[in-house]
């Protein structure tokens, strides 16, 4: 039962259901020896249950044919036995079936997590990018607890709860076929209307949970802007503006509550009238000489029992439709078709040269104009290539094309002459190392974030990297060195040490193809320049994209490519474009001329 993370290695993402009820089904057959054993223990459960007021009856008819005292326990010895052994049998199967739930809901939490979060992986850029990381986060654990709960519910109290009125029926129409009819009615009834009311408190329900999270994210909102509140002097303001969203709170509880406790109104008296009715039943066919008095103890004792049974049947379906919906809410907006997928017998990648091509390459976003329209880029291996051009122009889509973020809609992009469409994305990422603007770091140690370039590089590797990237110092004056936190997105680091950290990281992975996406753009100009040197050092026999904003960056390398409107407009050196006297020369005299005038200042 225990798999272990490399089983999900190889799962097939695409066979994940879009239904809430066959996402259900699948996770049930994970685990569907434990869920059959559990079943089984839970209706063995419930048939000693109800044959104990059948085993009540028994010794009541028993007692009531004149038993002489001193012979009692001789002649009650097997009612008594039988009486005892259901009570121990019924509290056996109860908490084995506990026990077996016991340990197969964190192993069912586990697989549910692993799997989703696996099938999240393979989304597209435009899926993640358009959805909050915390909203998926909540998602996935959403799934998780909604599939638990409805498991457990249906296991642990539908059910069984199905069982024990079928087989009250059945043992009250052993007695008296009118009792049993009495019965089936009141459970039709009763099971309908809970039903019923349940299905109309949940919207009431959602509207409280809601009205609940929304005033929870104000309170976070304010909280984390407590800095401002001082300095605008609006504590009034927030306070009057929290009000709002509590009022709005209590209404909705005021609602969901105030339903629920006119549906335990109901409950109750519908309580009271099986109770008293089959009592009444009872008594006036015992009186007619209709049933014994061994079957009114059963029909009394099994009201009562029941009636402990279905007391919180509407809460609990309240709680299956709220764990439906939550698994419902994940799956839609989860479990979608993957954009960018593996072509079946896809191969794996091995760049042996490092030759990059966009061939005839046409893509858009989307219905509207598109970026790129029949472009063609050659770049041979180890050339270093600057991608520079205003903003839009379609810079950053290239790379985002070679990393296949997307797919192109025509034409090709070729690496060692390989269209990426027929590699595998896991090899393709593996030959490319990325340096973005913004470095995305895990909220782990230093260590472990430039371990993650490649896991297997012992610490001699890690600290080499480090030290090519210029991170030794900084690192050791941390008090805790390499195993420093560096906390959410990298947030207790200034932007150069972030970057070094990814240059580190990167180093270790020594993949033959380097892509940089405006990588000094955010730094100071003294940290800039410390941080182009190492990138000078790590360009060493790779092929080379550079996306930059500063001319400044890309102006010693091999080659330059100048954008405007997703074309290529200018392509060659430094030199040679100064001298053409066209965009990218306006563009650098432009630039020169605004790094003078800060000078000057």
């Amino acid at each position: 039962m225990s798999s272990s993370f490399s089983s999900f290695r190889t799962w097939n993402v695409q066979q994940l259901p879009s239904t809430p009820a066959a996402f259900v089904r699948h996770f049930i057959g994970h685990f569907k020896g434990w869920y059959l054993a559990i079943l089984l223990l839970q209706i063995a459960a419930v048939v000693c249950s109800i044959l104990i007021p059948w085993g009540l009856g028994q010794i009541t008819r028993t007692v009531s044919n004149g038993l002489e005292a001193e012979r009692a326990f001789e002649v009650l010895r097997w009612p008594l036995t039988l009486f005892a052994v259901l009570l121990v049998c019924e509290v056996l199967f109860t908490r084995a079936a506990a026990g077996c739930h016991i340990h197969v809901l964190p192993l069912q939490r586990r697989t549910v997590t692993h799997v989703v979060f696996a099938y999240l992986q393979q989304h597209s850029h435009r899926f993640i990018s358009n959805e909050f990381a915390g909203a998926l986060a909540h998602r996935v654990s959403e799934v998780t607890l909604g599939v638990n709960q409805t498991l457990s519910i249906l296991l642990f109290d539908l059910i069984p709860l199905l069982v024990t009125l079928s087989l009250a029926t059945a043992l009250l129409w052993t007695a008296s076929p009118l009792l049993a009819l009495f019965m089936a009615g009141w459970s039709l009834v009763f099971i309908a209307i809970c039903y019923l009311l349940a299905r109309r408190s949940h919207p009431l329900a959602q509207q409280y949970s809601a009205a609940r999270s929304t005033s929870t994210g104000k309170v976070v909102d304010a909280v984390s802007n407590l800095a401002n509140i001082r300095l605008f002097a609006r504590h009034a303001f927030e306070h009057s503006y929290l009000g709002t969203f509590l009022d709005k709170e209590v209404t909705a509880a005021y609602r969901s509550l105030g339903y629920m406790e006119r549906i335990r109104w109901f409950q109750t008296s519908c309580g009271v009238v099986l109770k008293l009715g089959l009592l009444l039943l009872a008594l006036y066919l015992w009186r007619s000489h209709r049933i014994d008095i061994a079957a009114f103890v059963m029909s009394t004792s099994l009201s009562l029992l029941i009636i402990s049974d279905v007391g919180n049947l509407s809460r609990r379906f309240l709680e299956f439709f709220e764990a439906t919906g939550n698994i419902a809410n994940g799956v839609r907006t989860l479990i979608r078709p993957h954009e960018v997928i593996d072509q079946p017998g896809a191969k794996a990648l091995q760049v042996k040269r490092g030759d990059i091509e966009f061939r005839d390459v046409g893509f858009s976003y989307g219905t509207g104009r598109p970026i790129f329209e029949q472009l063609n880029i050659v770049i041979p291996a180890g050339q270093k290539v600057g991608l520079v051009g205003a903003s839009g122009s379609g810079k950053s889509t290239l790379l985002s094309l070679l990393l296949r973020l997307y797919d192109v809609q025509q034409g090709q992009v070729l690496v060692d002459g390989k269209d990426v469409r027929d590699v595998t994305q896991h090899s393709l990422h593996q030959q490319i190392g990325l340096i973005p603007q913004e470095p995305g770091l895990f909220h782990r140690s230093i260590r472990e974030n430039i371990h993650y370039g490649r896991l297997d590089a012992s610490m001699d590797e890690v600290a080499e990297a480090i030290h090519r990237a210029g991170a030794s110092e900084f690192i050791d004056s941390m008090e805790h060195g390499y195993e420093s936190l560096v906390g959410e997105r990298g947030v207790k680091l200034s932007g150069g040490q972030r970057q070094r950290i990814a240059i580190a990281r990167v180093l270790l992975k020594n993949a033959p193809i380097l892509v940089m996406d405006e990588a000094t753009s955010s730094l100071d100009s003294i940290t800039e320049r410390f941080i182009q040197d190492k990138l000078d050092e790590i360009m060493e026999d790779k092929t080379v994209l550079v996306v930059a904003h500063r001319l400044s960056t890309v102006a010693h390398l091999d080659r330059i490519l100048v954008f405007d409107n997703g074309r290529v407009v200018e392509d060659g050196s430094h030199e040679q474009l100064l001298r053409q006297g066209g965009q990218y020369a306006r563009l650098w005299s432009r630039q020169f001329s605004d790094a003078l005038d800060e000078a000057v200042l």
